[in-house]
C-alpha cells in the first residue's frame, strides 16, 4: 500500500492537480486534489467523501465497532464496509474532537474542505504528516519526500533542525530538516486555510489528574494497579489481528514482556515472538527474552546481527526515515520487521512507551539536577536561568538538553563559524522542550518529564521510526503503551506508584506480576548494548571517514573537519559516549544524501 498527499487553496483545480502529479502522485480522474503516492511503502487508502467533504489517508481503527455505534446514536451511520479513512472522517464530521478522541488507533488524514487543507494526526504519534505552502496553495503529505520533490517549493537545508538533531539524536515539535516544510503535531486539527492562515486546535493532550478515585485513601494503590491491568488487557487485544498469528519485538524487558504475556494469553493464533543478537561476547538480553518465550509458548527467534551487515544496510535504511534518527538500532529493527514479514505477519507487536508513560531511567539525570539544585540553588556548579533570543530558557529546560548527552554541548567546537554564525538569532533548542517542563498541565515534577518524554521523543522518534521501518515491509507495528487510554490512566496515577523509591515504572510491574516470572518483573533495566563503537571501529571505519571529511561534507560547511577527525580518529579527550556523536554525524549525512540535498 502507499503514501498519500493532498493540495487545496484558491489555485484553480487543474493546478492543484498539477502539483500533485510533480510530487510523484497518481492523482484520481475525479477531479480532486488528493491522491496516493504508489511508489512510497505505506498504509494509505483514498480518495474517499463523506458530509461534504473529501480526504485520503493512512488510518488504522482498533475500535471501529464503537466509532459506529457512536455515529449511529448521533443518528448519522456510516454504511456498512467503509474503510477505515472514511469512519474517521465521518466521526470528525459529524462529532467534532469528542469523534477523535473516541478514536483509538493509528492514523493521519488529510482533508480538502473548500478551499481549506485540514491535518488530522492520532492521540500519541503512531503516524504523522508533513505540510508547506506554495504558489499561493498548501500541500500536504505522509511522505516528506513527496514536499522535497514538489518543484513549486524552493526548499533547502533548515540549519535549525541540524541543530535541534544534533541535540536530541531526532527532531521534536514540527521542525523537518527542509526549509518551509513543518511536520504536523499529535493529538491536533491543523486547518491549512485557502488565505495562508493556519489554525491548531488540540483534541486530546494527557492531563494530570491525582484525585483518588471515589471512596479510596490517597495512598491506596490497589485501583491504579486494577484500574491499568484491565486497560493494559483492553490494549494488547484490540491491537491483535483477526484469524491470523501475531508477532511481538521481544527485549526481555517488562514493557516487551507484557506485551508478549498479554499477546499470547488473548490470542487464539499463534504468537511470533523476535529477539536480536550482536554476539555471544557482548552483554545481552536473552535470557531474559528466551525465559519470557518459553513462559508463554511462543515460537521464539532470535536473529544475530553482524557489523558488516549494519555497515551495509545502513545507508538504505536512513533513507526510509522521514527525519534521520540517531539510534543504532534502525537496521536490527527493520531486519526484525523483513523475519516477521517472511514468515507471512502483517502486525507486529511491540513494548515501546514504558519509558515515557511510566517512569523509566532516562529520568535520573534530571531528578538528580533537580534534587542539588533545590539543595544550594545558589551553587555556581548548578546551570544558570539561560535566556534565548526569544526569552524561551530556562535551567531545567536547559539541564533536560544536557541530560541527552549527544552532540549539544559540543557545538561551539562542532559548528563551522559560519554555521554558528547563520544559527545566532535562530529559535533556541530549549524552545522545544521548556512548555512541557513549568508547571501548568503537569505540576509533578515527575509527570512534566514524562509528559516532554511523550511528546517528543515518544512522538517524533519511538513511533514514527518503527511506523516507517514496519511499513517498508508492509508490516503494521502496533504499540499497547501508547494507547491513548493507557497514558491517560498513568498521569491520573500519583507519581510515587510509577517511581517508587528505587524502583521504576512500580505500578506497571504490579499490574502484570502474575503474568510474567518474578526474575522479568522485577530486574532492574539494564536495556541493549549496541556496539556501535565497534561498528564505528570495524566495519563502518571506512565509510563514516570518507563520509564526514570527503568533498561534499565538508562543502556543506556544518562541520569543524578538525572536530570530526579528532572524534573519527578517536583522539583528543574522548569519551566512550563519541561513538555515538560520530553515529549522528553519519546517519545525518547519509539522510541529507539520500534527500537529495547537495551542499549549497
Amino acid at each position: 500500500m502507499p503514501r498519500c498527499c493532498a493540495c487545496a487553496g484558491e489555485a484553480p483545480p487543474d493546478r492543484l492537480r498539477d502539483h500533485l502529479v510533480a510530487m510523484g502522485a497518481t492523482v484520481p480522474p475525479d477531479g480532486s486534489a488528493l491522491a496516493l503516492l504508489d511508489g512510497e511503502p505505506g498504509h494509505a487508502t483514498g480518495p474517499f467523501t463523506a458530509e461534504g467533504r473529501a480526504a485520503v489517508g493512512e488510518v488504522t481503527l482498533h475500535n471501529a465497532a464503537e466509532l459506529r455505534a457512536a455515529l449511529a446514536a448521533a443518528g448519522a451511520p456510516a454504511p456498512p464496509g467503509c474503510a477505515d479513512g472514511e469512519l474517521l472522517l465521518r466521526c470528525w464530521a459529524r462529532l467534532g474532537a469528542a469523534g477523535l478522541r473516541a478514536a483509538n488507533g493509528m492514523f493521519a488524514l488529510l482533508v480538502v474542505e473548500g478551499g481549506d487543507l485540514v491535518v488530522i494526526r492520532d492521540h500519541a504519534g503512531a503516524r504523522t504528516a508533513f505540510y508547506a505552502r506554495a504558489d499561493g496553495c498548501w500541500a500536504a503529505a505522509t511522505s516528506l519526500r513527496a514536499l522535497r520533490r514538489w518543484p513549486a517549493l524552493a526548499t533547502g537545508l533548515n540549519l535549525a533542525a541540524v541543530r535541534s538533531f544534533l541535540t536530541f539524536a531526532y527532531l521534536p515539535g514540527d521542525e523537518t530538516l527542509l526549509t518551509g516544510v513543518h511536520e504536523a503535531l499529535p493529538g491536533r486539527v491543523l486547518r491549512l486555510a485557502a488565505d495562508g492562515s493556519t489554525t491548531d486546535e488540540s483534541y486530546w493532550e494527557p492531563e494530570e489528574r491525582l484525585t483518588p478515585p471515589s471512596g479510596r485513601a490517597a495512598d491506596d494503590p490497589e485501583p491504579h494497579v486494577l484500574g491499568l491491568r484491565a486497560l493494559l488487557d483492553e490494549a494488547v487485544a484490540c491491537r491483535l489481528p483477526e484469524a491470523e498469528p501475531v508477532g511481538v519485538l521481544l527485549s526481555g524487558g517488562i514493557d516487551s514482556s507484557l506485551v508478549t504475556a498479554i499477546a499470547a494469553k488473548r490470542h487464539a493464533h499463534p504468537v511470533h515472538t523476535y529477539s536480536i543478537s550482536f554476539g555471544a561476547e557482548l552483554p545481552n538480553e536473552l535470557g531474559y527474552s528466551g525465559l519470557v518465550a518459553a513462559h508463554c509458548h511462543t515460537r521464539h527467534r532470535v536473529l544475530t546481527v553482524p557489523g558488516r551487515t549494519v555497515a551495509e544496510r545502513l545507508a538504505e535504511t536512513v533513507a526510509l526515515l522521514d527525519a534521520p534518527v540517531g539510534d543504532p538500532l534502525t537496521v536490527p529493527n527493520l531486519m526484525l520487521a523483513e523475519a516477521a514479514a517472511d514468515e507471512g505477519l502483517r502486525v507486529v507487536l511491540n513494548g515501546e512507551g514504558g519509558d515515557p508513560v511510566f517512569g523509566g531511567p532516562k529520568n535520573l539525570p534530571m531528578l538528580v539536577f533537580e534534587m542539588h539544585r533545590a539543595a544550594d540553588p545558589a551553587d555556581p556548579a548548578i546551570v544558570p536561568d539561560p535566556v534565548g533570543p526569544l526569552g524561551d530558557g530556562d535551567a531545567r529546560a536547559e539541564a533536560y538538553l544536557r541530560s541527552y548527552r549527544k552532540c549539544y554541548t559540543d557545538l561551539p567546537r562542532l559548528l563551522t563559524p559560519e554555521a554558528a554564525e547563520a544559527l545566532a538569532e535562530a529559535p533556541h533548542p530549549r524552545r522545544l522542550v521548556a512548555p512541557y517542563l513549568r508547571p501548568g498541565r503537569m505540576n509533578a515534577l515527575l509527570n512534566q518529564l514524562l509528559h516532554c518524554n511523550l511528546r517528543t521523543k515518544g512522538a517524533h522518534h519511538i513511533l514514527t521510526k518503527v511506523e516507517r521501518l514496519t511499513a517498508s515491509r508492509q508490516l503494521q507495528g502496533r504499540a499497547p503503551l501508547f494507547d491513548h487510554r493507557v497514558i491517560d490512566h498513568a498521569f491520573a496515577t500519583p507519581p510515587r506508584l510509577k517511581l517508587s523509591g528505587a524502583v521504576e515504572k512500580w505500578v506497571l510491574k504490579e499490574a502484570v506480576r502474575d503474568l510474567l516470572p518474578d526474575t522479568v518483573v522485577d530486574r532492574p533495566k539494564s536495556g541493549m548494548r549496541v556496539p556501535v563503537q565497534r561498528w564505528l571501529e570495524g566495519p563502518l571505519r571506512d565509510l563514516s571517514a570518507e563520509l564526514l571529511l570527503g568533498r561534499e561534507a565538508r562543502a556543506r560547511g556544518l562541520f569543524r573537519a578538525a572536530t570530526v577527525r579528532e572524534w573519527t580518529r578517536r583522539r583528543g579527550t574522548l569519551l566512550p559516549r563519541h561513538g555515538s556523536k560520530v553515529w549522528l554525524l553519519l546517519t545525518l549525512e547519509l539522510w541529507l544524501r539520500a534527500h537529495d540535498l547537495p551542499p549549497t
